[in-house]
């Protein structure tokens, strides 16, 4: 897998254990041991994809995180020695696509990178048509979404989730159905996740007069548009 990785990490073992899976599987990798560091490497190289500590001295993973959301979609998971819900569904807020905690197994992490990278680069035989509803535009091909015509900046897991939803419009799915079909592994964590990237898809869709995501009381989620006005 031709695809470039920075590690942002202080912790020399962790950082040597990644990068031996990772290049294990052909990727290239680019380490920094604090957050300035990371922003730097980041800014300099570009890589394609950004496995992030969450505690590093002089920027932590979250403020790093914060930068970097700013300006660019690129595929992030954080790393986390705290088991505290709060830094997880923070992180996830800020826009990482996924989080693992440590301790963490080396294949795991190895996994959810190549399924977040297949995931946010689909190739041409997995592109699916343009989908059109009531001011909503998703653009598979070029991963764009338009809101009334206006551009709406979605992070990769964001915008697969909410071409998943879509595709399968007014059709409930369970967070565990969502962990599995869009984020593409059997998740072993809680499904936090799901709820943290829906809440973000409705603000980012907020729209005066439909709504897109709704709640199916004791099942999920499905997408469905309704007229707020109705």
């Amino acid at each position: 897998m031709n695809i470039q990785v920075l590690i942002a990490e202080d912790d020399p073992k962790i950082i040597n254990l990644i990068r031996i899976y990772l290049e294990r599987e052909g990727m290239s990798v680019i380490c920094a041991q604090n957050g300035r560091e990371a922003v730097r490497l980041f800014e300099q190289l570009n890589p394609d994809l950004l496995i992030l500590d969450i505690m590093m001295p002089e920027m932590d993973g979250l403020e790093v995180l914060k930068y970097i959301r700013k300006n660019h979609l690129t595929p992030v998971i954080l790393l986390t020695a705290r088991d505290d819900e709060l830094d997880k569904v923070l992180g996830l807020e800020i826009g990482a696509d996924d989080y693992v905690t440590k301790p963490f197994s080396p294949r795991e992490l190895v996994a959810r990178v190549k399924s977040l990278w297949r995931r946010s680069n689909a190739s041409q035989a997995e592109i699916r048509k343009r989908l059109v509803f009531p001011d909503l535009v998703i653009d598979a091909e070029r991963r764009e979404v338009l809101l009334a015509n206006e551009p709406v900046k979605l992070t990769p897991k964001e915008f697969d989730l909410l071409l998943f939803l879509a595709e399968n419009a007014e059709r409930p799915f369970t967070r565990d159905t969502l962990l599995i079909r869009v984020w593409d592994y059997d998740y072993p964590g809680d499904n936090r996740t799901v709820d943290v990237h829906i809440k973000r898809l409705r603000q980012k869709l907020s729209h005066k007069k439909y709504t897109y995501l709704q709640t199916v009381w004791g099942v999920g989620y499905k997408f469905e548009v309704k007229d707020t006005e109705d």
